[in-house]
């Protein structure tokens, strides 16, 4: 089950996001739908990058009941990448999703070799969801 804030006026499409959960761990999930300044200030706090991002996903211990972890997504940061890449907001929301989701799993792009990517290509296929966040990552670099 995915317990969502939503601190915005957009409406999320819990059943895709439900689908993609259930598809990956049997455990509760928190999901936080904030905007860019809220995120900006996480952000900053946590890694200690004073800039809005997309998602950021925060692990809690693994203890018998507790949700795996939480999902930070600045709506206003993917309403602006869906524009750009020519998605719907639904869609780069759970392309979001699946890459926080993912970190909460254990997966790290950015230490593994291609692990996290190839988990990432293979989900969005099976959602029928467009080009990757890594793809898109890499492609930029």
């Amino acid at each position: 089950m995915i317990e969502i804030t939503n601190e915005t006026n957009y409406r999320p499409n819990t059943n895709l996001l439900e689908t993609i959960a259930a598809e990956l761990t049997d455990r509760d999930i928190e999901l936080v739908l904030t905007n860019n300044s809220r995120i900006r200030e996480m952000n900053r706090l946590q890694r200690g990058v004073d800039a809005p991002t997309d998602v950021l996903s925060f692990p809690l211990e693994k203890v018998p009941f507790a949700p795996l972890g939480e999902i930070v997504i600045s709506v206003e940061y993917a309403a602006d990448k869906a524009s750009q890449y020519g998605n719907s907001l639904d869609d780069e929301i759970a392309l979001l999703f699946i890459h926080g989701l993912l970190h909460l799993l254990g997966y790290d792009h950015e230490t593994d070799n291609g692990q996290m990517r190839r988990k990432e290509e293979e989900l969005i296929r099976r959602f029928g969801l467009p080009e990757s966040l890594i793809v898109r990552t890499e492609g930029s670099q």
